[in-house]
């Protein structure tokens, strides 16, 4: 496949801060691209960078096989950008706002319509921009740059502040987007987020990659234990350390917690006993890949 990105040593520093460290990663065409990390890790910057919004100190940065800085004129048609907040022109509808932003690029105002449609926004289009809920100004925001139909598209945490309600009902636009062949670069703190709409992501900390590959090999690459829950008197704890394969066993009066790397045998003890009823199984999450590899320390 074409790659519609490609970056390589990517470098930006302000002061004594190494923001951006010898970043290097491709994505190609259609695309569904993350890029995860805590406060601070370089995400933010990247991103401006590779949309020509900053210039880098050191590094190559190709979009659609064109160099984003100095601002390129041939480049911005082509792709789409939803900053972290988004401005909208005071007291127009959603529909003017949209007419708006395409007449920035010589798209016709019949348009807007049709972009309010993709974002479910038609029943908002006389609808002045103050008066829309966080969700829906989100989806607005999105509609923006997706109006001149770009073929690259850059989100950057399109669902901060959303309420889980809002947060679901922007995936399924942002599927749709993706599934009509637009390839997305998306950063989040959300790793369900990341994990559910991206084919790849990347994990960004201290101004450098981590890692980077499909959510379901991180997940699987960390070889962490599968927690196998039951409620509270279904086993004795010493019955739990009886069954194959445990590692760990632990019950806090509530729930009996079973930790192994081999489920398959635990299971198939537990339902020869009968004792499935209100068994839960959590296996590792791409949360755990995440605070494995930057640490739990908290950052502000």
């Amino acid at each position: 496949m074409a790659q519609t990105i490609v970056v390589e040593n990517l470098r930006k520093r302000y002061g004594d801060v190494n923001a951006v460290d010898g970043v290097s990663f491709q994505v190609e065409e259609g695309e569904f691209v993350g890029i995860l990390g805590p406060n601070g890790a370089g995400k933010t910057t990247t991103l401006e960078i590779i949309e020509g919004l900053r210039e880098a100190d050191g590094g190559t940065v190709s979009v659609l096989g064109l160099q984003p800085w100095p601002r390129n004129s041939a480049l911005l048609p082509r792709i789409g950008v939803q900053l972290q907040s988004s401005s909208f022109f005071e007291r127009l509808t959603a529909r003017e706002q949209l007419q708006t932003f395409g007449s920035l690029y010589g798209v016709p105002a019949k348009k807007a319509d049709a972009m309010l449609e993709t974002v479910g926004l038609t029943d908002k289009a006389d609808v002045q921009v103050e008066r829309l809920s966080g969700g829906q100004a989100q989806r607005l925001s999105i509609a923006c740059a997706l109006v001149h139909e770009p073929e690259l598209l850059f989100l950057d945490e399109p669902s901060a502040a959303l309420d889980p309600q809002a947060r679901r009902n922007l995936w399924d636009v942002l599927r749709e987007i993706n599934t009509d062949g637009r390839t997305i670069i998306l950063t989040t703190h959300y790793m369900d987020e990341a994990e559910i709409l991206c084919d790849r992501v990347a994990i960004m900390d201290a101004g450098t990659i981590l890692k980077i590959g499909p959510p379901a090999t991180l997940v699987r690459e960390l070889n962490a234990p599968v927690r196998i829950g039951l409620p509270s008197g279904v086993l004795t704890e010493t019955d739990a350390r009886a069954l194959p394969a445990v590692d760990q066993v632990g019950d806090d009066g509530v729930s009996l917690t079973i930790t192994t790397h081999d489920p398959s045998p635990i299971i198939t003890a537990l339902a020869q006993r009968e004792a499935l009823d209100g068994l839960q199984i959590r296996g590792a999450t791409l949360e755990d890949v995440f605070l494995t590899l930057t640490g739990r320390e908290y950052r502000a």
